[in-house]
């Protein structure tokens, strides 16, 4: 019994995840609340669950607001432009839907307007975990998080399939499973984002002095 309720056995730290989870859904949902926020919140969740897959969380609450804090400009610009597409789009799926025209051109421009649809649900995916570990430029994380989502589509998939499944659960089977929400989802899904992205960060190669060199990150 007390090997099971040790906190450093795997079972244990695990369950204390879950539970940093709710914890960080709770701040994320709060943090979210003013709209505009909701990009520095979301960058602010994924550092944090990038941290715990790791176990290098230390104080979560300090550590989400330390990230809210320092991402949120750049976050902000970047979730006012997504959001702005994610309008855009939505507006074009109500107008595609009313036309339903039995022609090749509406033929077209739904299966354009599906394409853009998986881009953007890929890049959504994909951009705020990036903002949480690298610093780049506002189109070089667009880009880089298109092409990351299309070179590891298993993994995307899979993230998308817990996003999926956490929001059926909500609406379908058990609505207070919104208390996990975004959390849960994030630090699941960090279990394949952090090895993702460790492939993105910069190597080390020996010099032929025999000193450490650092190759130039991958974009």
């Amino acid at each position: 019994m007390h090997g099971i309720l040790n906190p450093d056995n795997p079972v244990m730290r695990f369950i204390t995840r879950i539970v940093y989870s709710v914890y960080l859904n709770i701040l994320w949902f709060i943090c979210c609340i003013p709209i505009v926020t909701a990009g520095a919140s979301t960058t602010a969740l994924f550092y944090v669950s990038l941290k715990m897959v790791k176990n290098e969380e230390g104080n979560v609450g300090s550590q989400f607001f330390r990230a809210f804090r320092e991402n949120f400009r750049f976050a902000t610009k970047v979730w006012l432009i997504m959001l702005a597409l994610g309008i855009a789009l939505g507006v074009d799926g109500f107008v595609l839907y009313h036309m339903r025209f039995e022609n090749w051109f509406w033929t077209v421009l739904t299966a354009v307007f599906l394409v853009a649809v998986v881009a953007y649900l890929i890049v959504a995916m994909y951009i705020f975990p990036l903002m949480a570990r690298f610093e780049n430029t506002i189109p070089m994380m667009f880009l880089n998080s298109i092409m990351i989502g299309m070179r590891f589509l298993l993994c995307t998939a899979l993230m998308a399939l817990i996003y999926f499944a956490m929001a059926f659960i909500i609406i379908n089977v058990f609505t207070p499973a919104v208390v996990f929400g975004e959390g849960l989802c994030a630090f699941l899904c960090s279990y394949f984002l952090s090895r993702i992205l460790a492939m993105c960060e910069p190597r080390e190669e020996t010099a032929p002095d025999g000193q450490p060199e650092e190759l130039p990150e991958e974009e």
